[in-house]
């Protein structure tokens, strides 16, 4: 018995488009990270980025349930005293909606330059319009 191990070369990579429209935030996300880490293949290796691309569209329109759009806040510092900045959901899905989904995503990726590869491959719009036409993706169910 041999364990397969996958080479360099022969990393295949797909191109999947993802609607957001009326998805569940975080299932949306867990779903996207998945793909991205390549959990979805056989021939996975946690020690390898065998994942596939994804394009994100209609990120505006994802849904969140609860009180989590006044209650949920993004934070970030700028190293200065009193130099903390918090956001709010429903703000950040006004001014930058993209965000929500790649930061979200990010979280559920490895805290490592393997994860930062995985993060690479992810594209996310505000919109319904891609300039990903090109690379033929396909539409990923979830």
């Amino acid at each position: 018995m041999n364990t397969y191990i996958v080479k360099g070369g022969d990393i295949e990579r797909a191109w999947f488009v993802v609607d957001a429209e009326g998805q569940s935030l975080g299932r949306l996300a867990t779903r996207i990270a998945t793909v991205l880490r390549g959990k979805h293949k056989a021939t996975y290796t946690p020690s390898m980025d065998l994942g596939d691309f994804v394009i994100v569209v209609n990120a505006e329109k994802v849904r969140v349930t609860g009180s989590k759009m006044e209650d949920k806040f993004y934070y970030r510092h700028s190293l200065y005293p009193g130099g903390q900045t918090a956001v709010s959901l429903s703000d950040m899905l006004k001014t930058h909606p993209e965000r929500v989904i790649e930061h979200a995503v990010r979280g559920m990726l490895p805290k490592n330059r393997l994860g930062q590869e995985m993060y690479r491959k992810l594209k996310v719009y505000a919109g319904p319009e891609h300039p990903h036409q090109a690379q033929k993706p396909q539409t990923l169910d979830l």
